[in-house]
C-alpha cells in the first residue's frame, strides 16, 4: 500500500469517527446525562488534563523506538475501544473517568499521525501531506451531516420518542459504538503506515532536551496555548449555543455543511498556503477568521448572522490545525518529532482547551450561552493581529549528526 493512500485511508476512517463523536458530545453530557454547563465542560477539559501526562511519553517512546507507526497503530485500536464506554456509564464521576483513561492513548493519535507523515513525505513536495490529509476532512463532513440521520432512524427503528422534559435525542447513545467502529478500521490501517526510512529515524537518550531551550518552539506553544484559550471551549459547546437559538441536532448537523466547505480546499491547498504566507500565516490569519467568527456569534442570536459565518470555521481550522504543525514541523530535529508535536499538543492544546472548555461552560451557567463567544472572539482577533510580531522566521534546531539513528544504519 502505497504511503499517501494509507494516510488517505488511516485519516478517512478516524475523522469519520471525530465527525460523529466530537460535534455532538457536549450535546450528549448536557441533554442526555444531565450535566450542567460547567460539568460538561470538565468533563471535556479531562481529555486535555490527562493528556498533558500521557502525550510526551508517548511521542518519548515513537522516537526513541523508532516504531512510530506501530506505536500509532496500538493507541488507535485502545481508543476504538474507549470510544464506547461513555455509553456504558452515568454521571458526572464515572463520564469523567472514563474520558480520563480514553485520553491515555486517544490523545496521542494526531499528533504522533502527524510526526509519521511530515517524514513519510518529506521528499514527496508541498502538496502530498494535503492531498492525503483532505480525506479526513471529507470524511469528517460525510458523517457530522450523515449521522444525524442515522440517528433518527435508528431511533425510529428503536421506538424511542423525546419526552417533555428529557432529552430531545434519547438514543443518542448511538455515537459511541460508531465511533469505535471508524477509529477501529483507523487502527488497523495504521499497521500499514510507512516503517522505514525518515518515518524509523530514532533519538539518542536525552536529545529531547535541547527543544527545552529552542526560542522559536516556545514561542510557538505560547502563542497556540492563547489560541485554543480563545477558540476550543466555544466551539466544543457550539451543540449547546445552536440549542440556544432553538435549533436542533439537525441544526447542527447542517451548519457543519457550511463550516467544512471551505475547509476541504484549503486543506487540499495547504502547500500552497505555506509557500505563498508561511506557517505564521496561517496562523495570524486563521486566529482573525476565528475572532470574527465568535465576535460575531457572543453579539448577535440572529440565526441569519449566525448561520453564514460559520463558513470561517474552515479558515480557522485550516490554518491552526494545520498551520501549527507544520510551523513547529520545520522549526525541530527530524528524529524528534513525535516529541516534539507531542510537546506541543501537551502544553497548547492540553492547557489551553482545559481553560477554555472549563471556562466556557463556567460562562455560559452564569452569563448565559453567548458569553463565551464574545470573550473567545475578541482575544482570538488581537491574538490573530499579533501573529507575526509573536512567531519569528521558522528555523530549525540542528543536532550533532554524530548522534543520529537510523534503522538501516544497523
Amino acid at each position: 500500500m502505497s504511503p499517501r493512500l494509507s494516510f488517505s485511508l488511516f485519516w478517512f476512517f478516524y475523522f469519520a469517527g471525530l465527525g460523529i463523536h466530537f460535534p455532538y458530545f457536549s450535546l450528549y453530557l448536557h441533554e442526555n446525562a444531565g450535566l450542567s454547563g460547567t460539568e460538561a465542560g470538565i468533563v471535556l477539559s479531562t481529555w486535555a488534563l490527562v493528556g498533558m501526562i500521557a502525550q510526551p511519553l508517548w511521542g518519548q517512546l515513537a522516537d526513541r523506538t523508532g516504531h512510530r507507526s506501530v506505536i500509532l497503530a496500538l493507541l488507535t485500536l485502545v481508543s476504538a475501544v474507549g470510544f464506547c464506554a461513555p455509553a456504558l456509564v452515568q454521571g458526572f464521576a464515572a463520564l469523567t473517568l472514563v474520558t480520563a483513561i480514553l485520553a491515555i492513548f486517544g490523545t496521542s493519535v494526531l499528533p504522533v499521525s502527524f510526526s509519521i507523515s511530515f517524514a513519510a513525505f518529506r521528499d514527496d513536495g508541498p502538496h502530498a501531506f494535503g492531498l492525503a490529509r483532505v480525506w479526513g476532512t471529507v470524511s469528517f463532513l460525510i458523517l457530522v451531516v450523515g449521522f444525524p440521520r442515522i440517528l433518527h432512524y435508528y431511533q425510529a427503528a428503536a421506538g424511542l420518542t423525546a419526552a417533555p422534559g428529557g432529552p430531545s435525542e434519547p438514543g443518542l447513545g448511538i455515537m459511541f459504538p460508531l465511533t469505535a467502529l471508524c477509529v477501529l478500521s483507523a487502527g488497523v490501517v495504521g499497521f500499514f503506515l510507512p516503517r522505514t526510512g525518515a518515518v524509523a529515524w530514532r533519538a539518542q537518550q536525552g536529545e529531547w532536551r535541547h527543544l527545552t531551550r529552542h526560542a522559536p518552539m516556545w514561542r510557538l506553544v505560547i502563542f497556540t496555548l492563547l489560541a485554543y484559550r480563545f477558540i476550543q471551549g466555544p466551539m466544543a459547546l457550539f451543540p449547546l449555543y445552536v440549542r440556544s437559538l432553538g435549533g436542533t441536532i439537525d441544526t447542527v448537523g447542517n451548519l457543519w455543511i457550511v463550516m467544512l466547505l471551505l475547509e476541504v480546499p484549503l486543506v487540499l491547498l495547504t502547500g500552497t498556503g505555506v509557500r505563498r504566507i508561511g506557517a505564521r500565516g496561517l496562523l495570524g490569519v486563521a486566529l482573525l477568521a476565528g475572532g470574527v467568527r465568535w465576535t460575531i456569534c457572543g453579539m448577535t442570536t440572529d440565526p441569519r448572522l449566525v448561520y453564514p459565518v460559520q463558513i470561517l470555521h474552515g479558515v480557522t481550522v485550516a490554518g491552526l490545525m494545520l498551520g501549527a504543525p507544520l510551523y513547529l514541523d520545520a522549526v525541530i530535529p527530524e528524529r524528534l518529532r513525535s516529541t516534539g508535536q507531542t510537546l506541543h499538543t501537551m502544553i497548547s492544546v492540553g492547557i489551553g482547551g482545559i481553560v477554555s472548555t472549563t471556562g466556557a461552560g463556567w460562562l455560559i451557567d452564569h452569563f448565559g450561552p453567548s458569553a463565551p463567544y464574545l470573550v473567545g472572539g475578541i482575544g482570538a482577533f488581537t491574538l490573530g493581529a499579533l501573529a507575526w510580531v509573536i512567531l519569528p522566521p521558522p528555523t530549525r534546531l540542528e543536532l550533532p549528526v554524530a548522534t543520529a539513528s537510523l534503522d538501516g544504519d544497523r
